[in-house]
């Protein structure tokens, strides 16, 4: 059985408005070492660490220093780590980054890959700091953060809306620090480092890999890529504050494949970053994705040899998401009595589906604050042609039922509000399983679709 976990929204529990955690102020104070440390605790790297885009071969670290440093990371696995504390002696780590500085002008953060990884391995990764002073003589290097990872299959699934910039967090009753609307790249970093300020979810990020990507909230309510001039300064902080994955002939590129042995294949969309006003009348024109990713979705979907063909949407298939006056339209999938909405290019890709008899489809989605879910027969023919989850949020203030559209002939299965949850989903060549989880562990709801051959 291959978990791992869905949700929209922030992993942090007992917030009391959307996007605003209530988290302890306090922090671990540096120290000395017998080990020549120059800095050791969680002050010096107060937003934590945290892996992502962790493959069978490969990972992302994030970090981010409280000011220029040199920063060198060095890994190993758990049972090298062990056998050189067994031996009482100092590990020599499989591998060793170049010491690599911190600067200004990526806020101090660092996205540093690991390479040359085993499948299924758990790894022990310790990061080192030093002056950043070239001038003078390099200070010895110092433990200040240590974590693990696996590398495939465990992950956790972000589906956006991992900060709230648009919204104002008061305090009381939420920490001091984010009581101002972001606009600018400054104010984006800063709802970031607000966010990572909860101990809850730096102790997650330090041993849990993570795979992100965006939706409206850590740049605007309803935003469309395209014709927001705040997205490039939400998206710079967004790669900043998040170890992501993108072709270094398109560094701005957010969607992307991830293959799970055999038996999944995860297909990540970006349904920000280049789609079409809301407000703009369905139809050929109309766009979610753009030409280019829709085509790479369309293509990895035929395709893909895994048993499971995993669609991660930020936005949902079937609950409609009217707008309002600052940005009208409807923002999903599902149109509205307006005419908006993006059931065109919906349609695209569900006809390739069905014409290419694509088999054990799952649709996994976020954003509305609710759980759901559905299942699909579009061609009304009595056999269901894909399901669709959705859950969250983590932490947020919850959403409200709504009628689901009937363009794609849905059959509700489950559909509840009013509490904070994640989806843990659990996967095999035989079965995708999927529970809706609440805020103290209990699960509200079940389901599992077994594959078809």
């Amino acid at each position: 059985m291959r978990p791992f976990l869905l949700s929209a929204g922030i992993l942090l529990l007992g917030s009391f408005l959307v996007g605003c955690p209530a988290f302890s102020g306090e922090r671990v104070r540096s120290s000395s070492s017998s080990e020549g440390t120059l800095f050791v605790g969680s002050d010096f790297l107060s937003q934590g660490v945290a892996v992502g885009d962790v493959s069978s071969q490969s990972a992302l670290l994030w970090l981010r220093t409280n000011g220029p440093v040199s920063v060198q990371i060095e890994w190993a696995t758990i049972s090298r780590w062990e056998q050189a504390s067994k031996l009482a002696t100092v590990v020599a780590p499989v591998s060793r980054t170049v010491s690599i500085t911190t600067t200004s002008e990526t806020d101090y953060t660092l996205t540093i890959p690991l390479e040359g990884l085993s499948p299924a391995t758990r790894y022990r990764y310790r990061v080192l700091v030093g002056s950043a002073d070239q001038t003078t003589r390099q200070l010895p290097a110092g433990l200040v953060a240590r974590g693990e990872f696996t590398t495939l299959p465990d992950e956790k699934l972000f589906l956006g809306d991992t900060i709230y910039s648009d919204d104002i967090c008061p305090s009381p009753p939420n920490e001091l620090g984010a009581d101002f609307k972001a606009t600018t790249l400054q104010t984006y970093r800063a709802r970031h480092r607000y966010q990572r300020g909860a101990e809850a979810l730096r102790q997650f990020l330090e041993t849990t890999p993570v795979y992100v990507v965006w939706d409206d909230h850590e740049v605007r309510n309803n935003f469309a890529g395209p014709f927001e001039e705040q997205m490039p300064a939400g998206r710079q902080a967004l790669r900043e504050y998040w170890p992501i994955a993108s072709p270094v002939d398109d560094p701005h590129r957010l969607y992307r494949r991830v293959r799970y042995g055999a038996d999944l294949e995860l297909f990540i969309l970006d349904t920000r970053q280049y789609r079409s006003r809301n407000a703009d009348p369905d139809g050929p024109a109309k766009t979610m994705l753009g030409a280019a990713q829709l085509a790479w979705l369309l293509d990895g979907l035929r395709t893909s040899t895994a048993t499971w063909k995993v669609i991660v949407t930020s936005v949902p298939l079937s609950i409609p998401k009217g707008g309002d006056a600052t940005v009208p339209g409807n923002d999903g999938w599902a149109g509205g009595p307006d005419g908006t909405g993006f059931e065109r290019e919906r349609r695209v890709i569900v006809a390739t589906i069905l014409s290419d008899k694509l088999k054990n489809v799952v649709f996994l989605a976020g954003d509305v604050h609710l759980a759901q879910v559905t299942a699909y027969d579009p061609d009304r023919d009595g056999v269901i042609d894909f399901h669709e989850y959705v859950t969250g949020p983590l932490s947020a203030r919850h959403g409200k039922l709504t009628a689901t559209d009937d363009g794609l002939h849905p059959t509700q299965l489950y559909y509840e509000s009013g509490f904070d949850n994640f989806g843990l989903v659990r996967v095999t060549k035989d079965k995708f399983a999927v529970a809706v989880v609440d805020e103290v562990g209990n699960t509200r709801f079940s389901h599992a679709v077994p594959a078809r051959p």
